[in-house]
């Protein structure tokens, strides 16, 4: 298991969002951006997949301790924390509704309807009929 794997279970279990994780690594002053945060969740087998490192991950985990518990000043319930963050997640709207599955029957050619065949553009009225234009050429005839 690598640091990558124990960042995701991390995420995963306490219910975090990219702008959360953002936020507990500024706790501890180590600033990252959705891309870099992005990049260490993907495959390994994604080309944009970066491995994380130790200092990212220390910085983590000291950022939760800091997020969860608190700091001796101003100290926290770490249930608390946990509660509130699954409420807010709940609560969130979101904006993705999932498509409604229709099955489709098959089209067979005996039952398809016949559409009628599309109208064409009205035909164009020729003022100046069968006119031949020399276009100051003289052609000779051999």
């Amino acid at each position: 298991m690598n640091n990558n794997d124990i960042f995701k279970k991390l995420r995963v279990a306490l219910m975090l969002r990219d702008d959360q994780i953002i936020e507990i690594m500024q706790l501890v002053d180590f600033r990252i951006s959705k891309a870099e945060l992005s990049a260490l969740f993907r495959n390994a087998d994604h080309p944009n997949f970066m491995e994380c490192g130790d200092q990212v991950l220390r910085n983590f985990l000291n950022g939760l301790v800091i997020h969860l518990r608190g700091t001796k000043e101003n100290p926290k319930n770490p249930n608390e924390v946990i509660a509130a963050n699954k409420a807010q997640i709940q609560s969130a709207p979101k904006d993705f509704k999932p498509k409604e599955t229709v099955a489709k029957k098959p089209v067979s050619k005996k039952n398809s309807k016949s559409y009628p065949p599309r109208k064409s553009a009205p035909k164009k009225i020729e003022i100046v009929e069968k006119v031949q234009y020399k276009n100051g050429k003289n052609k000779k005839n051999p």
